[in-house]
């Protein structure tokens, strides 16, 4: 069965011709002189790394899983010395600062980086990813001090990061957390309590691991504004940077989970383990979110990368797979059945595969975009960038992960029977996927974020901030007989977009619960018209190139643009109808009546 290959093609559409990618860098403070010619450099060194080196550990990984002995927990074959490469290659320094020992590239880049691990192998990936939320968590809320002993080992790779919010009683509600911060002589802190569900939170692929933790301080107001945020190492650094003594935490057991069995997922218990303030006392939430939000984005890319695995296996199978003949005749007619790729069905599969791959490719990637101008834009104010960052990072984490999982099921369902066995690889896939719409905030929670805070807590101002983009762009097209077919169906959605929102927030004024109910569908409706608009983009350039020699890439892309809009996006008129239901079929129902 065929590996993983990187699609660089596809990656080079979207950063180049639809999001201009060299003119963004210029926009950036420190990336101005970053060209094609790099950044293409960068895609091939990459791709030989993920294909060559991870994508080969990612079956292997999965049947051995991570073993745990006495609190040592030891990685999969191939895992530690595949981590040795990368750190060797300079990638964990890529897009960090030159002032601790990083290379300066745009955040984008490193997303595109986190997408082509992430897809060879998601369980091997997620050990240095964690590491890039830590380290951006240090950079913008650490002392000087906490900088110098912290990040240059992190940026070199040395050692890892993980974030330890979630314990047994409270997920996603963090204000109900018990661990205790408390102070000592030396203004270090003592840190009681337990956690779980610390993904890399113990293994040996590196000499140390910095756990950025969130707990108590003993005089904190409750709930969520009483929490403080910590650095706790693994081993504690001596003043000259190096590995002293062992601190009291430990990992009680890892997780036996349905997928990612490649990474360790941990029971950490700090007994007493020093840990050093990140920023304000009972602002920790508000540190951690610089955490949440880079993770938020980097669980929108393991939707992606699903969604991509599952294509690429589907479309090869397909093509081999020969069974029965097609219905408007022999298609093959030299070998004893057509392969399946030619049944209007298969084609249904891969082509949602596809409409919802590279969709969710562009979407990610402009949403990557925001996040360089809002970290570094020269243009001084980056409001505007900020507030469509704020509104897409939920959308793209929760839509980009239930249609990649959908698209990992579809990869299946291409593989019959073939599919629910272990040799193909498509069936870890499905498992591999699943974790991504829990953990960051499940689907529900995104979607509360999206509409309750992001879109009626700004008075629709959040999501003005995207549909007038979408306005403009249909006003432009509208009248071109080429694009009328995207322009109109788009301008349409657009509107009702907006509708929907007056509709909610209106009944909401009358009863809170409209909102809860109303979420999910809504965020689902959301990511639907902003990959609708996204394919547009994508259509028109198709459009124009359509006679290039790269004419059947092109085509490709029109083609697929005309799918979602005729095969997809009819989806949000079923959602149009249940948002607009109301609440009263959820919630008059006693639960005893369940």
């Amino acid at each position: 069965m065929s590996e993983y290959q990187v699609p660089i093609r596809d990656i080079q559409f979207v950063l180049y011709e639809l999001l201009d990618y060299e003119n963004h860098c210029k926009k950036l403070a420190n990336a101005d002189e970053i060209n094609r010619e790099l950044v293409d450099a960068v895609l091939e060194e990459g791709a030989k790394f993920c294909e060559q080196v991870i994508a080969p550990l990612n079956r292997s990984g999965d049947e051995q899983g991570c073993s745990f002995n006495d609190g040592v927990v030891t990685t999969p074959e191939g895992f530690k010395s595949a981590y040795q490469q990368y750190v060797d290659g300079g990638w964990p320094s890529m897009c960090h600062s030159t002032e601790h020992g990083g290379q300066g590239l745009p955040e984008s880049l490193g997303n595109v980086l986190s997408e082509i691990t992430g897809t060879a192998n998601w369980s091997w990936a997620m050990y240095p990813g964690l590491s890039h939320g830590a380290m951006k968590t240090l950079e913008l809320h650490g002392t000087e001090e906490q900088k110098q002993t912290y990040l240059s080992k992190l940026v070199e790779g040395v050692w890892t990061g993980t974030m330890c919010l979630t314990e047994a009683h409270c997920g996603t509600d963090l204000g109900l957390l018990k661990t205790k911060a408390e102070p000592r002589e030396d203004g270090s802190y003592a840190i009681h309590g337990s956690k779980i569900f610390i993904s890399a939170g113990e293994h040996d692929m590196a000499e140390n691991i910095v756990h950025i933790v969130l707990a108590r301080l003993p005089d904190a107001p409750e709930g969520t504004k009483g929490i403080s945020l910590f650095v706790v190492p693994k081993f504690l650094p001596s003043k000259d940077g190096q590995l002293g003594e062992r601190n009291k935490l430990s990992c009680g057991s890892i997780e036996h989970k349905m997928g990612i069995h490649g990474n360790a997922t941990c029971v950490l218990n700090f007994d007493g383990a020093s840990g050093f303030l990140i920023g304000p006392p009972n602002r920790g939430l508000h540190c951690m979110f610089t955490f949440m939000n880079t993770a938020r984005l980097g669980t929108a890319i393991q939707g992606l990368a699903h969604g991509e695995l599952g294509y690429q296996k589907s479309l090869a199978y397909t093509r081999e797979r020969l069974q029965m003949r097609a219905l408007s005749g022999a298609k093959a007619p030299d070998k004893p059945a057509d392969p399946i790729i030619v049944h209007p069905d298969v084609r249904r599969m891969l082509l949602s595969q596809k409409a919802f791959t590279e969709g969710g490719r562009m979407l990610i990637y402009y949403a990557a975009l925001l996040a360089d101008i809002e970290q570094q834009g020269s243009s001084g104010d980056n409001s505007e960038e900020a507030d469509l960052l704020a509104l897409l990072t939920p959308v793209a984490k929760a839509f980009v992960t239930e249609t990649g999982f959908e698209s990992a099921n579809l990869a299946l369902q291409c593989f019959g029977g073939h599919g629910y066995i272990r040799e193909w690889g498509v069936e870890q896939n499905v498992r591999d996927a699943r974790i991504s719409m829990l953990y960051e905030g499940t689907t529900g929670i995104q979607a509360l974020d999206l509409l309750g805070r992001k879109v009626l807590m700004s008075q629709g101002e959040l999501l003005k901030r995207f549909t007038k983009i979408i306005h403009k762009y249909c006003k432009a097209h509208i009248e071109n007989n080429t694009l009328e077919e995207f322009a109109v169906p788009l301008s349409k959605l657009n509107t009702e977009w907006g509708e929907l929102t007056l509709h909610v927030g209106m009944a909401a004024m009358n009863d809170p619960e409209e909102v809860g109910a109303a979420a999910v569908d809504y965020l689902m409706y959301s990511g639907y018209v902003a990959l609708a608009y996204f394919w547009a983009r994508a259509a028109e350039i198709a459009l124009q190139k359509s006679e290039s020699a790269e004419k059947d890439f092109y085509l490709g892309k029109l083609k697929t643009a005309r799918f979602y809009y005729q095969r997809i996006l009819p989806r949000t008129r079923a959602l149009a109808v249940t948002i607009k239901s109301g609440a009263a079929n959820l919630m008059d129902i006693e639960e005893e009546q369940f």
